[in-house]
Order: C-alpha cells, then sequence, then structure tokens
C-alpha cells in the first residue's frame, strides 16, 4: 500500500532539499577548515552562496542548528553502514559474528578516513558536549548511541540462537563492540594531531591500515589478549 513517504516530491520541496543539503557541505566544508569556535555562519552562507537569514530559515539553532544536522547525516550514514553489514551477514546461511564485525570496522575507518578533517572538530565538540550540563545534549548522543547499538543487535540475536556466541547480554555486548570501534577512531585523531607523531612504528601502522585495524579489533574483542595454552 502507498503511504505518505513514497509519493513523489513537489518541486518545491526538491528545492528546498537540495539548498539544504548544499548548506550541510558547506557547513561540513567549513567546521574541517576553522572548527566549529571559529567557523561563522556568514562564511558557511557565502560558501553556500546563500545569504545568512536564508540559513536561519533552514537552521533556526544558527550554527549550533547547523553542527547538529551535519551530526545528524554522519550518524546517519554509520547506522547504515552497520545495518549493510548486518544485512550482508544475515543473508548467509550461517551468522558469522565475527566476519561481520571485522567487515564493520573496516568501513568504519575508510567512512573516517574520507572525512577525518571533519571528524576531528566533530568528536572533539561531540565529547566537550557529552560532559556538559545541557541535559539535552546528552541524551541527544544518548541516542544516537542506542541506535548504532540496536542496528547491530539483529546479527548478534541470530547468531546467538546459531550458538555462536558465549552466554553473556547481548545488548551490552553491542555497546563494547560499537564503542570500541568508535575508541579505536578517536584513538586515530588524537595521534594524526599528535604534534610528535611516530612516522614508522608497527603501532602507527594498524591505526592507517583499515585491514589492519580491522584484524587487530576483531582478534582483541573476539579472541582476547591471552595466549592459548600450550599443548
Amino acid at each position: 500500500m502507498a503511504t505518505d513517504s513514497d509519493a513523489p516530491l513537489s518541486r518545491r520541496e526538491r528545492e528546498r532539499r537540495t539548498r539544504r543539503q548544499a548548506m550541510l557541505r558547506a557547513a561540513e566544508s567549513v567546521f574541517a577548515e576553522k572548527g566549529y569556535d571559529h567557523a561563522t555562519l556568514e562564511e558557511i552562507a557565502e560558501r553556500a552562496e546563500f545569504g545568512k537569514g536564508t540559513l536561519y530559515n533552514y537552521f533556526e539553532g544558527g550554527k549550533e542548528g547547523i553542527f547538529f544536522a551535519v551530526l545528524d547525516t554522519i550518524y546517519d550514514e554509520l547506522c547504515d553502514l552497520i545495518a549493510e553489514s548486518v544485512a550482508e551477514a544475515l543473508a548467509s546461511d550461517r551468522v558469522d559474528p565475527r566476519a561481520c564485525y571485522h567487515t564493520l570496522v573496516g568501513k568504519a575507518i575508510d567512512f573516517y578516513h574520507d572525512r577525518e578533517d571533519l571528524f576531528v572538530i566533530l568528536i572533539k565538540e561531540a565529547y566537550r558536549m557529552c560532559f556538559s550540563h545541557d541535559a539535552s545534549k546528552v541524551a541527544y548522543f544518548q541516542r544516537q548511541q542506542e541506535r548504532m547499538v540496536n542496528a547491530l543487535l539483529p546479527m548478534l540475536q541470530q547468531a546467538d540462537e546459531n550458538g555462536a556466541l558465549r552466554d553473556l547480554p547481548l545488548e551490552a555486548m553491542a555497546h563494547l563492540l560499537i564503542e570500541n570501534i568508535d575508541g579505536l577512531i578517536v584513538h586515530r585523531a588524537i595521534m594524526a594531531n599528535h604534534p610528535n607523531r611516530p612516522t614508522s612504528c608497527q603501532h602507527q601502522s594498524i591505526l592507517d591500515d583499515p585491514e589492519k585495524a580491522a584484524t587487530f579489533l576483531t582478534t582483541m574483542l573476539f579472541d582476547g589478549v591471552a595466549a592459548p595454552p600450550s599443548a
């Protein structure tokens, strides 16, 4: 049955969406270059080729409003990325949680690499807001975390039904798996901006190579760090 969301958009609505996307792309580039504190609505408007007043018509919260709209876009893409990896895993005859997670980590690292300059700003501001006294902002990031966890859960639930996982709380497991990807990306961002960043070492090669990073994190979480007992 057709729904309202299936109906074709009017020309006016298409134009509005196109303008909003242009503003978001301009905001992303300005935030990436200047940082949140030094970015201005004037520069975002100029880069998007719209008047400053037009930005307020689309983002009532001004600079903070457009910043959260950028965050919404990033989280939407991350949730889609997780959902795609999970869908691929569920399409197989028997879900392999380790292989699914390995693929997911690699995709997440690639996603970060493609937007590295912007991610550094987003990470910095997100952590600042998470530890602020503004309950609405804290709740926002909690909702986004839950979205990513809920996107991953179907794979873990199926793997659990197949006996492929230990008897542990699945939601807590999903949080841990997601948060470790986040931790690796944050660490990569810190090292990338470290004044004394090592240029050649095994540690750095893991951070710079999505495949190595995926193998490292998957091994850590699925196999542990202790060597297996000798025969």
